[in-house]
């Protein structure tokens, strides 16, 4: 008997559909009283072949027939840098939380070019005093750095804006038609020194750990903000409260941070120019993003059935998507 388990809640038809794609193997719900990997009898563990969601590594020893791993997260940094066994499939939610992110980023560059967040914080006081000039989108340059799809989705709603849009990404793929300029690693000073916003949606891999320092943020625009909401890691949070308190850079909008969950006495929590969401863009707070996760889980579930190429398959050694597609 080959096993599967699913370490999420799943609705009734989830499940009805699963384990039909799954002809032949046995589904267990381990989110819903099926038991818990810890507890899994050695007849399972060495019989599960998938596992769909994110279980933790020092578990995975367990499984020694595991052939794939289906992540519920679109980061999958933990487990390229782990030691998961390279023979098993890891696809990750890449492309399940674009609509969703993007849209918090977009809401968290209104808000501080608005200076919605000073007014709100004003509300309590019953203060009715205005917090100064304002910025526009329309016409604005914003510097994209991440093209995936959260910082695709990003580029294309400040676009429709009127933002005009530089993006930085690894690949070479030809540019988007809602990027106005694709500039290369090279070419980030010169980016940084233009943009009026700077908006990150990178992976954590070592290559992305500090992207941002305190040289590129003294290259940035003192009227600039920068918004990330890929990995806290890509910001050197030290230089970057250095930047907000001495007034670099005007504004920080921040869903990951590093560290995370950020201290409740971090400097960061105090600055009038930060404003911090504790990594909620993501998740299931917004139904669609959970219907997409469940079409990714039983689209590659048919998938592997049928021997096919995973959607959204992770490559161990860059800890990216792979770009070539099933």
């Amino acid at each position: 008997m080959n096993y599967t388990l699913v370490l999420f809640e799943a609705d009734p038809d989830f499940r009805h559909n699963l384990e039909t794609v799954l002809e032949g193997h046995q589904v267990l719900y381990l989110a819903e009283g099926e038991g818990s990997l810890e507890s899994l009898d050695p007849g399972i563990t060495s019989n599960t072949k998938i596992i769909l969601g994110n279980p933790p590594l020092h578990l995975l020893s367990s499984f020694p027939n595991l052939i794939w791993i289906q992540l519920q997260s679109a980061g999958a940094d933990a487990y390229t840098r782990g030691d998961l066994d390279r023979s098993v499939l890891l696809s990750c939610a890449t492309g399940v939380y674009g609509h969703t992110v993007s849209e918090h980023m977009v809401a968290m560059t209104l808000l501080l070019q608005k200076k919605l967040h000073l007014y709100r914080d004003q509300q309590p006081q019953g203060l009715w005093t205005d917090r100064g000039s304002v910025k526009s989108i329309d016409g604005s340059v914003v510097l994209v750095l991440g093209l995936g799809d959260i910082g695709s989705g990003y580029a294309r709603r400040m676009k429709a804006l009127g933002a005009q849009i530089m993006a930085l990404r690894r690949s070479s793929r030809e540019k988007p038609e809602y990027v106005d300029q694709l500039i290369r690693a090279e070419e980030l000073e010169g980016a940084l020194a233009r943009a009026d916003v700077v908006a990150l949606a990178l992976p954590q891999t070592d290559e992305t750990r500090g992207f941002i320092g305190r040289k590129e943020l003294s290259l940035m625009k003192q009227e600039a903000i920068i918004i990330n909401a890929g990995r806290g890691s890509a910001i050197d949070t030290q230089a970057l409260v250095e930047a907000l308190q001495g007034g670099t850079i005007a504004g920080a909008g921040l869903d990951v941070t590093d560290p995370e969950p950020l201290p409740a006495d971090h400097p960061l929590w105090k600055l009038e120019n930060a404003l911090i969401t504790p990594h909620v863009s993501g998740g299931r707070f917004m139904k669609e993003t959970g219907q997409y996760m469940m079409d990714l889980n039983l689209s590659n579930a048919r998938r592997y059935m049928k021997g096919q190429t995973l959607e959204s398959l992770v490559d161990y050694e860059t800890g990216y998507r792979s770009l070539s597609r099933g």
